[in-house]
């Protein structure tokens, strides 16, 4: 008596944990129903391999039945079918190759790729490679050429491309000088007379030198600065090229006389001052630091004005282009801090006493 009740109670609980999990079951699969129904219609559920065994194995544990009944997103065929694969994959080794086909590329290596080929246009997949492969990398041409597709680039090199003005400049920084006038404003004899300043400045070191001061400049003016300028122990020694804009001041002969001394001009486009950078930002900081906060009566007055600013402009000024003092006269980080104050304290600058 005891033990038929004892498989009456049981089978009873047996049937209720059944009738359970059937519930959970089915309130599972509604759930991957919604999921479903939220994909996009034309757009497949895709599976990496790791996820494919994992419900390969789990499959193979229930009956066909079941398996019917339980599957939603994949059919039984579909799910067994991996099931052959796995079975497959252990008899022919390819489990145990954790990284089939050749090893990922770093993104170290895709970085350089990258960076030599948009600093270098002109190079073509074959040049970047053995670059590459001079730095100690393993690297195939076929790989950078669709490294660089991959990121629109052209592999080939660029026979067409002409060099920038940026890259001139900074390809020939060393030996070339720019040079421009400016207009001052002089209050002589209760009137206003003009006055062109003539400067030339070494582009590497921010060097500047006034050339000539003139109310009323003209070309043998211009031509006889070219001369002392561009003759031994001039400020266009060493120099290669000489940037100036169209002024009709720089005339042929100007630029014949700086021929002659191994000095090519260049000559700028039309309404291009951004092509003349330098000497524009000089300009700029000559007469926002000094020459609109004076009144000139004289030409002499001008002069002493500029040797002045030029002084603080070489020695005191710090560049932010070069980020350094030109000729710093005064170095070091120890002791009082002093102030040099130049044309009435327009100009100061600061540094520490010498030890």
């Amino acid at each position: 008596m005891k033990e038929n009740l004892w498989l009456t109670m049981m089978t009873c609980l047996a049937y209720c944990v059944d009738k359970e999990l059937w519930k959970a079951i089915d309130y599972l699969k509604e759930q991957v129903r919604v999921l479903k129904e939220q994909q996009e219609k034309d757009k497949r559920i895709l599976l990496n391999d790791r996820q494919r065994v994992r419900l390969a194995a789990k499959a193979k544990r229930l009956t066909r039945e079941l398996l019917e009944a339980t599957t939603i997103l994949f059919t039984p065929e579909t799910v067994l079918g991996w099931y052959c694969k796995l079975i497959a994959q252990k008899y022919d080794g390819s489990e145990n190759c954790k990284n089939p086909g050749p090893p990922r590329m770093s993104q170290e290596i895709i970085d350089l790729v990258i960076r030599f080929k948009q600093e270098n246009p002109h190079w073509g997949y074959t040049r970047i490679r053995d670059y590459i492969v001079h730095l100690g990398y393993k690297i195939g041409e076929t790989t950078v050429k669709n490294i660089l597709l991959e990121n629109g680039l052209d592999p080939e090199p660029d026979l067409t491309r002409k060099t920038t003005w940026k890259e001139f400049i900074k390809s020939h920084w060393e030996v070339l000088a720019a040079c421009d006038l400016f207009s001052i404003e002089l209050f002589v004899k209760g009137k206003l007379v003009r006055c062109m300043v003539f400067f030339a400045l070494h582009v590497a070191t921010r060097r500047v030198e006034i050339l000539g001061i003139d109310a009323q400049p003209d070309g043998p003016w211009m031509e006889q600065i070219a001369r002392n300028v561009s003759g031994e122990g001039g400020f266009l020694a060493g120099k290669k090229y000489l940037i100036h804009d169209r002024d009709p001041l720089f005339t042929q002969k100007f630029a014949s006389i700086l021929k002659t001394a191994g000095v090519e001009p260049v000559r700028l486009p039309p309404r291009s001052p951004n092509l003349n950078a330098h000497a524009e930002r000089f300009v700029q900081s000559v007469k926002e630091e000094c020459l609109d906060h004076l009144i000139l009566f004289s030409e002499e007055q001008l002069r002493h004005v500029l040797t002045e600013y030029l002084r603080y402009y070489h020695h005191e000024r710090i560049h932010q282009g070069i980020n350094k003092i030109i000729e710093p006269q005064h170095e070091g980080n120890q002791g009082e801090i002093l102030c040099i104050e130049r044309l009435g304290g327009l100009l100061k600058s600061y540094h520490r006493r010498a030890a």
